[in-house]
């Protein structure tokens, strides 16, 4: 089965009583079998505290097969050029430099690919098979795990809604765009 960790916890300008708008995503590391992936390597204060995380579990930038880009908001995305030979996995395919190809749905054993539309119109999160049940990791279709009922930022309120039904059905944890993993109430 998959492993899935957070190497650096996000955080949204609402967590802060100062009126300076702050922003970073909860980047995620999921290994399966032989292939690393990165979730969402978002925007830092310095790419040595997503180096220095990667070391804690014995890796480098080099060791990282996939980045997942669960969409196309720059928080999300920002430090994705820090892995020069991993491949890029995103709603529109999985890129090889200059190619890309489809992906399955069912990208490997233990990882799922679902398109999760609403606060993005290419928002896709990963159901991934661990030991401790399913976990999905959403980017921004929940912020954290008191997640406002209404996102000022979604494309589609509507789909939106219809995207969380369906990972919360699904999954046992989930980790958010901005915060802690928290367990699926069911």
């Amino acid at each position: 089965m998959a492993e899935v960790k957070i190497l650096v916890e996000g955080f949204a300008s609402g967590d802060f009583s100062d009126e300076e708008e702050r922003t970073r995503a909860t980047i995620t590391l999921i290994e399966d079998g032989d292939i690393k992936i990165v979730v969402d390597p978002g925007v830092l204060k310095s790419q040595d505290i997503l180096i220095s995380a990667l070391e804690r579990n014995g890796l480098s930038v080099n060791d990282i097969d996939i980045v997942c880009i669960t969409h196309s908001h720059i928080n999300h995305y920002r430090n994705i050029g820090m892995f020069p030979e991993a491949k890029t996995l995103e709603f529109y395919g999985l890129w090889d430099k200059e190619s890309v190809e489809d992906w399955n749905e069912n990208f490997s054993e233990d990882i799922k690919i679902i398109k999760t539309p609403g606060h993005d119109k290419s928002s896709i999160s990963l159901l991934v098979k661990t030991k401790n049940g399913s976990v999905a990791v959403v980017g921004d279709l929940f912020w954290k795990e008191n997640y406002p009922e209404k996102d000022p930022y979604a494309d589609s309120p509507e789909k939106l809604e219809e995207s969380r039904n369906k990972i919360l059905e699904i999954s046992d944890w989930i980790i958010p765009g901005h915060g802690k993993i928290f367990k699926v109430k069911k």
